[in-house]
Order: structure tokens, then C-alpha cells, then sequence
């Protein structure tokens, strides 16, 4: 059957959410229908409503939620109507290259950086007005159903706050997993993190888990220190107090330079600028935020020919299918927390003031 219900719809670059009743249709095979118990709003959402990020319009956007499985196509084994689930950007085919491998889990079935907006099969599963609406990078997760290919939905803990994990779909496992799976923070190291939003702040958890003894947080909004000191940040500084560039800064107060660097932004001059504040032999710089998608970076080689090590990070570098539940089994054993990193609860028809809390770092 096809659904009828309300859609947060971004008909064009630079304008309002707009609330539609949309058409969702069926799961085709290999296809989970879910219906969406809460989302939670990214810095990668606002990236395609400026441009930044580019992607083909009317498109539903969102990708950090959680929901329950309303209905499930053809061949679907991995879960069925009634769970509790959270929806995958990145998916885990478990057939490709970098699902095979143990190093990777960019799974080459995932739709970012191919900004198709159409699932696998290349068609949408989603209209309003008699018109075709794209999804965005395989979940679209602000409206009340949503249609995503079964590699990109985990099943987790029936007993899971919704409204809680939903943020495991992308900013707190983006971050804790950057500072834990991809740089592999070592007890007593020393971190800078760029950057203290909801994905900022979940690097310095995992900072502080890994047995981090110094934890410097970076940000030229002050107001974001003390949620960062209350999660770990040992340190917190704000560049628009120093004369000098940042990463000299850093270098000094760490006596050259800091073990990791995170850079969780989307800035090339904040990329550099963390890359240079990491020790100049053995220092590893993540990126972490969302790249802008025209601009360059232009860097002096001999950064990196001294020894430090450049890496990106997408999802914190987890494999996505096999970790999503793992994280929620921690988050209900209570490893970790994620009360901290939600500011603001509101109903989802007043999306456009969500992001403009975002857009002013409330």
C-alpha cells in the first residue's frame, strides 16, 4: 500500500522547509518501510540546503533517526514490521570491496558523494504534487515514513529511547568513533578538537574513554566550553583570544604539538590548521567534518613529509550494520551518554527554527 503523510520537503537551495503531505510507496525487494519516531538535525542537512553539499532538489532530507519497521519487501531477513531500527547513510553490503575488508566501511553502495538521490535500483520511492522527490544519501529520515534499502538499517534493543539513539545514526557514532576507530587514541596521548558541536563533543568522549590525559577543545564560540569540560575537555580555547595562529598555540602548550587532531567543522582552514598543531613525526590529523564540496586545500608537503599522518573519518569508521547495534547495547549499559548532546526537543513541524538553532550554535 501506499502511505500518505506529512514530509518536510526542500523544494530549492536557500529556502524554508516546507511541510507536504507526500505519497510513500512500498518497499520493493531487499527494502525496509520504516516509520520515523525521531531525527535529530546535522550540519550535513544544512550543507545541501546551502549549497555546500550538492544534491538534486525537491529532496527529503535527514539521516540521523530511528524509527520502527512498518513494512519490509520481498527477501528481507534482517528485520521485520514491529522492530525497533535506525536507518544507515552509510550502508554495509558486506559484498564490496571496503565491506570486505577490515579496514574499510565506506560501503560502495552509499549514496554520498554520487548525490544521485534515487535508491539503488535508481528510482525514488517518494512523490508530493505528482512529482518525483529524491531522497538523500539513502535514508531522508525528516518525514513520517521513509523507504531505505535493507544494507542501511540496523536492527537495535527494543527497550532503546528512540528520541536518545536515534543520534547513533550519525553525530555521536561519527565522533566517538573518529577519536576511537579511526586515529586510535591511546591512553595518556594528547587531542585537539576542532570544532564542539553535537560530533565535536563526541569526539571528546571518545577521547576520554581511550584514557586521553589531555583533551583540548577548539572553538571561537565560547558558550560550547563547559558541555565540552563537562564531557572530558581538559583544556578549552578559543582562537579569536591569541594573536597567533591557532596551531602555534597548540604546538606551545603541548611542547610540539598534540598526539590527534580532529578537525570536526567542514573548514579547509581549520583542516590545515590541525594538521599543523599535531606532533611533526608521529602526529595524526582526522578530518571529520564534511568537507565543502568546491573548495581546495593548498598545504606545504613537508607537513606531511616529517611523519604525521592525514586520514579522514566517515561514520567514525565503523562498519555500520555490524557496530549501530553494539552502540546502543553501550548506550543502554551506560557507557557512554548522549543526554548532553541534545539541546532542544521539538516537534518536527517546527523544523526550520531547529535549524536555525543550528545555524546560530544554540
Amino acid at each position: 500500500q501506499v502511505i500518505k503523510c506529512k514530509a518536510a520537503v526542500l523544494w530549492e537551495a536557500n529556502k524554508p522547509f516546507s511541510i507536504e503531505e507526500v505519497e510513500v510507496a512500498p518497499p520493493k525487494e531487499h527494502e525496509v518501510r520504516i516509520k520515523i519516531m525521531a531525527t535529530g538535525i546535522c550540519r550535513s542537512d544544512d550543507h545541501v540546503i546551502t549549497g555546500t553539499l550538492v544534491m538534486p532538489f525537491p529532496i527529503i532530507l535527514g539521516h540521523e533517526a530511528a524509527g520502527v519497521v512498518e513494512s519490509v519487501g520481498q527477501g528481507v531477513t534482517s528485520v521485520k514490521p514491529g522492530d525497533k531500527v535506525i536507518p544507515l547513510f552509510i550502508p554495509q553490503c558486506g559484498e564490496c570491496k571496503s565491506c570486505l575488508n577490515t579496514k574499510g566501511n565506506l560501503c560502495s553502495k552509499t549514496d554520498l558523494g554520487t548525490s544521485a538521490g534515487l535508491m539503488p535500483d535508481g528510482t525514488t520511492r517518494f512523490t508530493c504534487k505528482g512529482k518525483a522527490i529524491h531522497h538523500f544519501i539513502g535514508t531522508s529520515t525528516f518525514t513520517e515514513y521513509t523507504v531505505v534499502h535493507e544494507s542501511a538499517v540496523a536492527k537495535i534493543d527494543s527497550a532503546a529511547p528512540l528520541e536518545k539513539v536515534c543520534l547513533i545514526g550519525c553525530g555521536f557514532s561519527t565522533g566517538y568513533g573518529a577519536a576511537l576507530q579511526t586515529a586510535k587514541v591511546e591512553p595518556g596521548s594528547t587531542c585537539a578538537v576542532f570544532g564542539l558541536g553535537g560530533v565535536g563533543l563526541s569526539v571528546v568522549m571518545g577521547c576520554k574513554v581511550a584514557g586521553a590525559s589531555r583533551i583540548i577543545a577548539v572553538d571561537i564560540n565560547s558558550d560550547k566550553f563547559a558541555k565540552a569540560k563537562q564531557l572530558g575537555a581538559t583544556d578549552c580555547i578559543n582562537p579569536k583570544d591569541f594573536d597567533k595562529p591557532i596551531h602555534e598555540v597548540l604546538v606551545e602548550m603541548t611542547g610540539g604539538g598534540v598526539d590527534y587532531s580532529f578537525e570536526v567543522i567542514g573548514r579547509t582552514d581549520t583542516m590545515t590548521a590541525a594538521l599543523a598543531c599535531c606532533q611533526h613525526n608521529y602526529g595524526v590529523s582526522v578530518i571529520v567534518g564534511v568537507p565543502p564540496t568546491a573548495q581546495k586545500i593548498t598545504f606545504d608537503p613537508m607537513l606531511l613529509f616529517t611523519g604525521r599522518s592525514w586520514k579522514g573519518s566517515v561514520f567514525g569508521g565503523w562498519k555500520s550494520k555490524d557496530t549501530v547495534p553494539k552502540l546502543v547495547a553501550d548506550y543502554m549499559k551506560k557507557t557512554f551518554v548522549l543526554d548532553p548532546l541534545i539541546t532542544h526537543t521539538l516537534p518536527w513541524t517546527k523544523i526550520n527554527e531547529g535549524f536555525d538553532l543550528l545555524r546560530t550554535g544554540k
